[in-house]
Protein backbone atom coordinates (compact mmCIF):
# COMPACT_ATOMS: atom_id res chain seq x y z
CA UNK A 1 0.00 0.00 0.00
CA UNK A 2 1.55 3.66 -0.72
CA UNK A 3 1.65 5.55 1.75
CA UNK A 4 -0.04 9.40 1.62
CA UNK A 5 1.28 10.57 4.93
CA UNK A 6 0.65 14.17 3.50
CA UNK A 7 -2.58 14.12 2.73
CA UNK A 8 -3.58 12.39 6.29
CA UNK A 9 -1.57 14.71 8.17
CA UNK A 10 -3.24 17.99 5.96
CA UNK A 11 -7.01 16.43 7.07
CA UNK A 12 -5.63 15.18 10.47
CA UNK A 13 -4.05 19.16 11.55
CA UNK A 14 -7.89 20.20 9.79
CA UNK A 15 -9.93 18.53 12.15
CA UNK A 16 -8.01 19.97 14.75
CA UNK A 17 -8.65 23.65 13.70
CA UNK A 18 -12.27 23.43 12.62
CA UNK A 19 -15.64 21.22 13.59
CA UNK A 20 -16.07 20.19 9.94
CA UNK A 21 -13.73 19.28 6.89
CA UNK A 22 -14.95 18.00 3.63
CA UNK A 23 -12.57 15.99 1.47
CA UNK A 24 -13.81 16.34 -2.10
CA UNK A 25 -12.27 15.00 -5.31
CA UNK A 26 -13.24 12.38 -8.04
CA UNK A 27 -14.78 8.95 -7.48
CA UNK A 28 -11.88 6.31 -6.59
CA UNK A 29 -8.69 8.35 -5.13
CA UNK A 30 -8.89 7.25 -1.85
CA UNK A 31 -10.79 9.54 0.59
CA UNK A 32 -12.72 6.71 1.85
CA UNK A 33 -9.54 4.56 2.25
CA UNK A 34 -8.14 7.41 4.39
CA UNK A 35 -11.18 8.68 6.26
CA UNK A 36 -11.45 4.40 7.49
CA UNK A 37 -7.65 5.13 8.92
CA UNK A 38 -8.58 7.83 10.83
CA UNK A 39 -12.16 6.37 12.12
CA UNK A 40 -11.62 2.52 11.71
CA UNK A 41 -13.59 0.10 10.11
CA UNK A 42 -16.85 -0.75 11.34
CA UNK A 43 -17.39 2.43 13.10
CA UNK A 44 -20.75 3.39 13.87
CA UNK A 45 -20.00 7.09 13.86
CA UNK A 46 -19.42 5.97 9.96
CA UNK A 47 -22.47 7.21 7.61
CA UNK A 48 -22.71 5.95 3.76
CA UNK A 49 -25.48 7.79 2.12
CA UNK A 50 -25.03 5.17 -0.73
CA UNK A 51 -26.67 3.24 1.46
CA UNK A 52 -30.11 3.38 1.94
CA UNK A 53 -30.42 2.03 5.62
CA UNK A 54 -27.95 4.72 5.93
CA UNK A 55 -30.02 6.94 4.24
CA UNK A 56 -33.28 6.73 6.23
CA UNK A 57 -31.69 6.83 9.31
CA UNK A 58 -30.79 10.34 7.99
CA UNK A 59 -33.94 11.65 7.22
CA UNK A 60 -34.41 12.56 10.81
CA UNK A 61 -30.57 14.02 10.48
CA UNK A 62 -30.64 15.93 14.06
CA UNK A 63 -32.26 13.12 15.95
CA UNK A 64 -29.33 10.37 14.50
CA UNK A 65 -26.61 13.08 15.25
CA UNK A 66 -27.29 15.16 18.06
CA UNK A 67 -25.72 13.12 20.75
CA UNK A 68 -22.87 11.77 18.86
CA UNK A 69 -19.21 13.31 19.83
CA UNK A 70 -16.21 12.69 18.39
CA UNK A 71 -14.91 11.96 14.66
CA UNK A 72 -18.24 11.41 12.45
CA UNK A 73 -17.43 10.40 9.06
CA UNK A 74 -20.54 11.39 6.34
CA UNK A 75 -19.54 9.53 3.14
CA UNK A 76 -21.22 10.68 -0.31
CA UNK A 77 -22.14 13.88 1.55
CA UNK A 78 -23.12 15.13 -2.16
CA UNK A 79 -26.62 13.05 -2.21
CA UNK A 80 -28.02 15.14 1.10
CA UNK A 81 -26.70 18.74 0.51
CA UNK A 82 -29.50 20.03 2.88
CA UNK A 83 -27.84 17.86 5.71
CA UNK A 84 -25.30 21.47 5.62
CA UNK A 85 -27.78 23.16 7.05
CA UNK A 86 -28.23 20.67 10.28
CA UNK A 87 -24.60 20.51 10.70
CA UNK A 88 -24.55 24.46 11.09
CA UNK A 89 -27.53 23.99 14.17
CA UNK A 90 -25.13 20.76 15.90
CA UNK A 91 -21.85 22.68 15.50
CA UNK A 92 -22.76 26.31 16.58
CA UNK A 93 -25.02 24.69 19.61
CA UNK A 94 -22.34 21.49 21.09
CA UNK A 95 -20.98 21.97 24.13
CA UNK A 96 -19.25 19.10 25.49
CA UNK A 97 -18.03 19.54 28.94
CA UNK A 98 -15.16 16.66 28.74
CA UNK A 99 -13.45 18.57 25.79
CA UNK A 100 -14.75 16.02 23.60
CA UNK A 101 -17.07 17.51 21.27
CA UNK A 102 -18.29 16.53 17.49
CA UNK A 103 -16.23 16.74 14.23
CA UNK A 104 -17.19 16.20 11.32
CA UNK A 105 -15.50 14.41 7.87
CA UNK A 106 -17.84 14.97 4.85
CA UNK A 107 -16.64 12.84 2.11
CA UNK A 108 -17.91 13.16 -1.57
CA UNK A 109 -17.24 13.83 -5.39
CA UNK A 110 -17.65 18.09 -5.75
CA UNK A 111 -20.33 19.36 -7.40
CA UNK A 112 -21.85 22.79 -7.40
CA UNK A 113 -24.49 22.18 -5.06
CA UNK A 114 -22.38 20.28 -2.52
CA UNK A 115 -19.70 23.37 -2.87
CA UNK A 116 -22.57 26.15 -2.45
CA UNK A 117 -24.29 24.39 0.23
CA UNK A 118 -21.07 24.22 1.80
CA UNK A 119 -19.74 27.50 1.75
CA UNK A 120 -23.35 29.49 2.69
CA UNK A 121 -24.20 27.07 5.57
CA UNK A 122 -20.93 26.38 6.81
CA UNK A 123 -19.15 29.68 6.42
CA UNK A 124 -16.19 30.07 8.75
CA UNK A 125 -16.88 26.57 10.08
CA UNK A 126 -15.36 24.00 7.21
CA UNK A 127 -12.74 23.89 5.58
CA UNK A 128 -12.50 21.79 1.79
CA UNK A 129 -9.62 19.47 1.16
CA UNK A 130 -9.03 18.26 -1.81
CA UNK A 131 -8.11 14.76 -2.62
CA UNK A 132 -6.06 13.70 -6.09
CA UNK A 133 -4.62 11.03 -7.64
CA UNK A 134 -1.19 10.07 -6.22
CA UNK A 135 1.92 12.46 -6.65
CA UNK A 136 5.71 11.74 -6.86
CA UNK A 137 5.87 12.21 -3.48
CA UNK A 138 4.19 9.59 -2.49
CA UNK A 139 5.13 7.16 -5.42
CA UNK A 140 8.50 8.19 -5.36
CA UNK A 141 10.38 10.06 -8.18
CA UNK A 142 12.11 7.02 -9.68
CA UNK A 143 7.99 6.02 -10.62
CA UNK A 144 7.62 9.57 -12.55
CA UNK A 145 7.28 7.78 -16.00
CA UNK A 146 4.58 4.43 -14.95
CA UNK A 147 2.75 7.67 -12.51
CA UNK A 148 2.78 10.09 -15.83
CA UNK A 149 1.29 6.86 -18.33
CA UNK A 150 -0.94 5.62 -15.77
CA UNK A 151 -2.12 8.12 -13.77
CA UNK A 152 -2.69 8.66 -10.32
CA UNK A 153 -6.02 7.18 -9.78
CA UNK A 154 -4.90 4.43 -6.90
CA UNK A 155 -6.18 1.52 -8.67
CA UNK A 156 -4.80 2.77 -12.59
CA UNK A 157 -1.49 2.96 -11.35
CA UNK A 158 -1.12 -0.29 -8.62
CA UNK A 159 -2.54 -2.28 -11.92
CA UNK A 160 -0.92 -5.91 -12.47
CA UNK A 161 -0.05 -4.56 -15.73
CA UNK A 162 -0.62 -2.13 -18.46
CA UNK A 163 -3.48 -3.71 -20.18
CA UNK A 164 -5.11 -4.00 -16.88
CA UNK A 165 -4.49 -0.19 -16.00
CA UNK A 166 -5.92 0.26 -19.25
CA UNK A 167 -9.36 -1.27 -18.36
CA UNK A 168 -9.98 0.21 -15.12
CA UNK A 169 -9.41 3.83 -16.85
CA UNK A 170 -12.00 2.61 -19.33
CA UNK A 171 -14.15 1.97 -16.90
CA UNK A 172 -13.92 4.86 -14.69
CA UNK A 173 -14.70 6.66 -18.10
CA UNK A 174 -17.61 5.08 -18.85
CA UNK A 175 -19.03 4.72 -15.54
CA UNK A 176 -18.77 8.74 -15.26
CA UNK A 177 -20.66 9.63 -17.84
CA UNK A 178 -23.22 7.12 -17.65
CA UNK A 179 -23.76 7.53 -13.76
CA UNK A 180 -21.58 9.98 -11.52
CA UNK A 181 -22.03 13.33 -13.70
CA UNK A 182 -25.96 12.56 -14.24
CA UNK A 183 -25.75 11.95 -10.35
CA UNK A 184 -24.14 14.95 -9.55
CA UNK A 185 -26.77 17.11 -11.78
CA UNK A 186 -25.06 17.38 -15.46
CA UNK A 187 -28.48 16.49 -17.30
CA UNK A 188 -26.95 15.72 -20.75
CA UNK A 189 -27.41 12.34 -23.01
CA UNK A 190 -23.99 10.17 -21.75
CA UNK A 191 -22.57 10.30 -25.38
CA UNK A 192 -22.65 14.05 -25.20
CA UNK A 193 -20.72 14.03 -22.04
CA UNK A 194 -18.13 11.14 -23.34
CA UNK A 195 -17.60 13.49 -26.97
CA UNK A 196 -16.92 16.93 -25.19
CA UNK A 197 -14.93 15.04 -22.63
CA UNK A 198 -12.53 13.29 -25.70
CA UNK A 199 -12.36 17.25 -27.08
CA UNK A 200 -11.00 18.51 -24.07
CA UNK A 201 -8.85 15.90 -24.45
CA UNK A 202 -7.73 17.37 -27.85
CA UNK A 203 -7.78 20.62 -26.33
CA UNK A 204 -5.14 19.62 -23.24
CA UNK A 205 -2.72 22.36 -22.62
CA UNK A 206 -4.84 24.95 -24.92
CA UNK A 207 -6.60 28.33 -24.35
CA UNK A 208 -10.28 27.69 -24.25
CA UNK A 209 -11.74 28.73 -26.68
CA UNK A 210 -15.51 27.56 -27.19
CA UNK A 211 -16.78 27.99 -30.53
CA UNK A 212 -15.30 24.56 -31.86
CA UNK A 213 -16.70 22.22 -29.18
CA UNK A 214 -19.84 24.27 -29.35
CA UNK A 215 -20.16 23.84 -33.27
CA UNK A 216 -19.18 20.11 -33.12
CA UNK A 217 -21.84 19.33 -30.46
CA UNK A 218 -24.37 21.45 -32.46
CA UNK A 219 -25.01 23.37 -29.01
CA UNK A 220 -24.16 27.41 -28.07
CA UNK A 221 -20.93 28.43 -26.67
CA UNK A 222 -22.63 29.22 -23.03
CA UNK A 223 -23.66 25.63 -23.08
CA UNK A 224 -20.41 24.08 -23.87
CA UNK A 225 -19.12 26.16 -20.92
CA UNK A 226 -21.30 25.08 -18.59
CA UNK A 227 -20.40 21.74 -19.23
CA UNK A 228 -16.58 22.66 -18.93
CA UNK A 229 -17.37 24.14 -15.38
CA UNK A 230 -19.47 21.10 -14.20
CA UNK A 231 -16.09 18.87 -15.28
CA UNK A 232 -14.38 21.30 -13.68
CA UNK A 233 -16.22 20.77 -9.95
CA UNK A 234 -16.02 16.93 -10.55
CA UNK A 235 -12.05 17.60 -10.30
CA UNK A 236 -11.82 15.92 -13.77
CA UNK A 237 -10.55 19.19 -15.42
CA UNK A 238 -8.10 21.83 -14.77
CA UNK A 239 -9.23 25.63 -15.60
CA UNK A 240 -5.86 27.31 -14.91
CA UNK A 241 -6.58 31.23 -14.97
CA UNK A 242 -4.59 33.85 -16.72
CA UNK A 243 -2.82 36.62 -14.95
CA UNK A 244 -3.14 40.02 -16.42
CA UNK A 245 -2.08 42.76 -15.22
CA UNK A 246 -1.93 46.64 -16.51
CA UNK A 247 1.27 46.17 -18.32
CA UNK A 248 0.45 47.87 -21.77
CA UNK A 249 0.23 44.86 -23.44
CA UNK A 250 -3.23 43.10 -24.68
CA UNK A 251 -3.00 39.77 -22.64
CA UNK A 252 -4.77 36.09 -23.00
CA UNK A 253 -7.73 36.43 -20.77
CA UNK A 254 -9.12 32.84 -21.46
CA UNK A 255 -8.33 30.11 -19.48
CA UNK A 256 -6.05 27.19 -20.03
CA UNK A 257 -7.36 23.82 -19.99
CA UNK A 258 -6.24 20.61 -18.79
CA UNK A 259 -7.40 17.24 -18.04
CA UNK A 260 -6.23 16.65 -14.69
CA UNK A 261 -5.15 12.91 -14.62
CA UNK A 262 -3.20 11.98 -17.63
CA UNK A 263 -4.20 8.31 -17.51
CA UNK A 264 -7.62 9.13 -18.09
CA UNK A 265 -6.32 11.93 -20.80
CA UNK A 266 -4.26 8.87 -22.61
CA UNK A 267 -7.25 6.58 -22.71
CA UNK A 268 -9.92 9.66 -23.95
CA UNK A 269 -6.84 10.13 -26.64
CA UNK A 270 -7.11 6.55 -27.58
CA UNK A 271 -2.99 6.12 -26.56
CA UNK A 272 -2.48 2.29 -26.48
CA UNK A 273 1.11 2.30 -24.85
CA UNK A 274 3.99 4.05 -23.42
CA UNK A 275 5.75 4.10 -26.47
CA UNK A 276 2.73 5.21 -28.65
CA UNK A 277 2.54 7.71 -25.85
CA UNK A 278 6.03 8.95 -26.97
CA UNK A 279 5.02 9.32 -30.60
CA UNK A 280 2.02 11.03 -30.02
CA UNK A 281 1.51 14.46 -30.97
CA UNK A 282 0.33 15.75 -27.68
CA UNK A 283 2.90 13.63 -25.63
CA UNK A 284 4.94 17.10 -24.78
CA UNK A 285 1.36 18.79 -23.34
CA UNK A 286 0.41 15.69 -22.07
CA UNK A 287 3.77 15.64 -19.88
CA UNK A 288 3.38 19.67 -19.54
CA UNK A 289 0.15 18.73 -17.92
CA UNK A 290 1.41 16.09 -15.66
CA UNK A 291 4.54 18.43 -14.51
CA UNK A 292 2.27 21.06 -13.56
CA UNK A 293 -0.12 19.07 -11.75
CA UNK A 294 2.56 17.60 -9.76
CA UNK A 295 4.38 21.29 -8.84
CA UNK A 296 1.31 22.56 -8.11
CA UNK A 297 0.02 19.62 -5.43
CA UNK A 298 3.38 19.42 -3.93
CA UNK A 299 4.39 22.93 -3.52
CA UNK A 300 0.79 24.22 -2.39
CA UNK A 301 0.30 27.87 -3.75
CA UNK A 302 -1.56 30.60 -2.57
CA UNK A 303 -2.65 31.60 -6.41
CA UNK A 304 -1.75 29.64 -9.26
CA UNK A 305 -1.75 31.57 -12.98
CA UNK A 306 -0.59 31.30 -16.48
CA UNK A 307 0.53 34.06 -18.50
CA UNK A 308 0.22 34.77 -22.24
CA UNK A 309 0.34 38.03 -24.64
CA UNK A 310 -1.09 38.57 -27.95
CA UNK A 311 2.40 39.25 -28.89
CA UNK A 312 3.57 35.61 -28.47
CA UNK A 313 5.33 36.06 -24.84
CA UNK A 314 4.17 33.35 -22.51
CA UNK A 315 4.70 31.92 -19.02
CA UNK A 316 3.22 28.07 -18.60
CA UNK A 317 3.19 28.75 -14.71
CA UNK A 318 3.06 31.56 -12.10
CA UNK A 319 2.89 30.57 -8.47
CA UNK A 320 2.33 33.30 -6.18
CA UNK A 321 3.42 32.82 -2.52
CA UNK A 322 4.11 34.37 0.60
CA UNK A 323 4.47 37.69 -1.29
CA UNK A 324 7.15 36.26 -3.78
CA UNK A 325 6.14 35.20 -7.83
CA UNK A 326 7.45 32.48 -8.74
CA UNK A 327 7.67 31.31 -12.96
CA UNK A 328 7.52 27.59 -13.96
CA UNK A 329 8.20 26.49 -17.59
CA UNK A 330 7.86 22.63 -18.49
CA UNK A 331 9.89 21.32 -21.07
CA UNK A 332 10.49 18.07 -22.42
CA UNK A 333 13.23 18.48 -24.05
CA UNK A 334 17.05 16.93 -23.38
CA UNK A 335 18.55 20.26 -22.41
CA UNK A 336 16.31 23.48 -22.59
CA UNK A 337 18.03 26.87 -22.56
CA UNK A 338 16.10 30.31 -22.03
CA UNK A 339 13.99 31.97 -24.71
CA UNK A 340 13.05 34.97 -25.54
CA UNK A 341 10.04 34.48 -23.97
CA UNK A 342 11.08 33.64 -20.59
CA UNK A 343 13.57 36.81 -20.38
CA UNK A 344 10.38 38.71 -21.01
CA UNK A 345 8.49 37.09 -18.69
CA UNK A 346 11.21 37.68 -16.06
CA UNK A 347 11.07 41.56 -16.70
CA UNK A 348 7.17 42.16 -17.00
CA UNK A 349 6.45 40.43 -14.51
CA UNK A 350 8.65 41.11 -11.92
CA UNK A 351 9.98 36.74 -11.04
CA UNK A 352 12.00 36.76 -8.20
CA UNK A 353 12.92 33.31 -9.89
CA UNK A 354 12.49 31.13 -13.00
CA UNK A 355 12.31 27.56 -13.14
CA UNK A 356 12.51 25.78 -16.36
CA UNK A 357 10.99 21.78 -15.31
CA UNK A 358 12.38 19.08 -17.71
CA UNK A 359 12.71 14.90 -17.57
CA UNK A 360 16.24 15.16 -17.56
CA UNK A 361 18.58 14.38 -14.48
CA UNK A 362 20.86 17.50 -13.76
CA UNK A 363 19.92 20.98 -12.12
CA UNK A 364 21.86 23.85 -14.01
CA UNK A 365 22.01 27.29 -13.84
CA UNK A 366 20.60 28.66 -16.87
CA UNK A 367 20.91 32.92 -16.82
CA UNK A 368 20.71 34.76 -14.14
CA UNK A 369 17.89 34.08 -11.88
CA UNK A 370 16.76 30.84 -14.31
CA UNK A 371 17.31 27.57 -13.37
CA UNK A 372 16.67 23.90 -15.53
CA UNK A 373 15.53 21.83 -12.72
CA UNK A 374 14.48 17.76 -13.09
CA UNK A 375 11.03 16.62 -12.52
CA UNK A 376 13.03 13.84 -10.41
CA UNK A 377 14.24 16.56 -7.95
CA UNK A 378 11.01 18.61 -7.91
CA UNK A 379 10.31 16.86 -4.39
CA UNK A 380 13.21 18.43 -2.21
CA UNK A 381 13.15 21.74 -4.39
CA UNK A 382 9.30 22.55 -4.05
CA UNK A 383 7.66 20.45 -0.96
CA UNK A 384 7.11 21.86 2.04
CA UNK A 385 10.33 21.56 4.62
CA UNK A 386 12.48 20.29 1.73
CA UNK A 387 16.14 21.26 1.05
CA UNK A 388 13.98 24.81 -0.55
CA UNK A 389 10.64 25.59 -1.08
CA UNK A 390 9.00 26.44 -4.64
CA UNK A 391 9.66 30.16 -3.19
CA UNK A 392 13.21 30.06 -2.53
CA UNK A 393 15.10 27.88 -4.29
CA UNK A 394 18.09 29.73 -5.93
Amino acid sequence: MIERSALEAAVRAALARSPAVALVGPRQVGKTTLARRLLGAGSAQWFDLEDPQVEAQLAAPLTALKDLRGLIVIDEVQHAPDLFKVLRVLIDRQSDPAGNPARFLLLGSASPALLRQSSESLAGRIEIIEAGGFTLDETGPDQAAALWWRGGFPRSYTAPSDADSRVWRREFIRTTVERDLPQLGMNVAAPAIYRFWAMLAHLHGQIWNAADPARSLGVNESTVRRYLDWLTQAYLVRQLQPWFVNLGKRQVKAPKIYLRDTGLLHELLGVTDPQALHRHPKSGASWEGFALDQVLRIARPDAAYYWATHAGAELDLLMLKDGRRVGVEFKRADAPTVTPSMRIAMQDLGLDALYVVYPGTRRYALAQGVQALPLAALLPAVSPGGAASATSMH
